[in-house]
């Protein structure tokens, strides 16, 4: 294993296919390259585990990690991850605040948050950062193996248990800033959808995959695939996780 300014990652690894320099953000997986994994944890167990876990699928390569949120840019501009597997609670810069950090900057991997913990802001500013799922850790390994490659692919992930819990906070009375602010402001931001665009809203707030929604919608996957790129355009969002929060913030789901 090489060591980078406190990082792990294979020896040799440095940044991906195509010329992909410091910054991350690689071209992103295809069908002759496999899924490039950065795994953020201070526990050296959940590392150890997790690389396991994403070690023996042919697809997937762990191709570093970090034991604390303040280690992720280097790494990223090590490894050129696709999808950057982020621990909450480290004791440095926690995994929200490097979540924030990364998300912000030009063509970011995605991330894809693992925690013990559900706590419902915590979820929430994490989400709302751009982090494209969030999953608890004793979610089962083949479950966590599914959600790294349909985040790598742009689709949003979060446990059942999870969903359930960011729905009702979201619409609930007593969350921060209330319902009603918060509800004007996220309809006035989709008010500029045309009919189709707003439709394609309500199905990802819904949690429909592009399948999902070309079936209901009679479109074909691109077609949702291209709706989807739009509304994040027009919407000025990272993800789809982003589109599904603003829908329950303006009541549509």
């Amino acid at each position: 294993m090489a060591a980078v300014a406190g990082v792990t990652g294979p020896a040799g690894v440095g940044p991906g296919p195509g010329g992909v320099g410091p910054g991350g953000g690689g071209p992103g997986p295809t069908a002759d390259r496999p899924v490039r994994v950065l795994i953020v944890d201070d526990d050296a167990l959940v590392r150890a585990g997790l690389s396991m876990i994403l070690g023996g699928v042919p697809d997937l390569l762990v191709v570093g990690e970090a034991a604390d949120g303040g280690e992720v840019p280097a790494a990223v501009a090590a490894c050129a991850p696709d999808v950057v597997l982020m621990d909450i609670r480290m004791p440095r810069v926690d995994g929200l605040a490097a979540t924030e950090a990364l998300r912000a900057s030009p063509h970011p991997p995605e991330v894809l948050v693992l925690t013990t913990f559900d706590a419902d802001e915590q979820v929430l500013r994490a989400l709302r950062a751009g982090a494209g799922g969030f999953l608890l850790k004793d979610t089962p390994p083949a479950e966590i193996v599914r959600a790294v490659h349909r985040v790598a692919a742009g689709e949003a992930t979060l446990s059942p248990a999870v969903t359930r819990r960011l729905i009702d906070h979201v619409t609930a009375p007593g969350a921060p800033g209330g319902p009603e602010p918060r509800r004007e402001r996220a309809r006035r931001q989709l008010a500029g959808l045309s009919e189709r665009e707003h439709e394609v809203a309500v199905a990802v707030g819904r949690g429909r995959t592009n399948a999902e929604i070309a079936v209901e919608l009679f479109m074909s996957v691109a077609t949702v695939k291209a709706y989807v790129s739009r509304l994040l355009v027009k919407l000025d969002l990272n993800n789809r996780v982003q589109v599904a929060l603003l829908v329950h913030d303006a009541g549509l789901v």
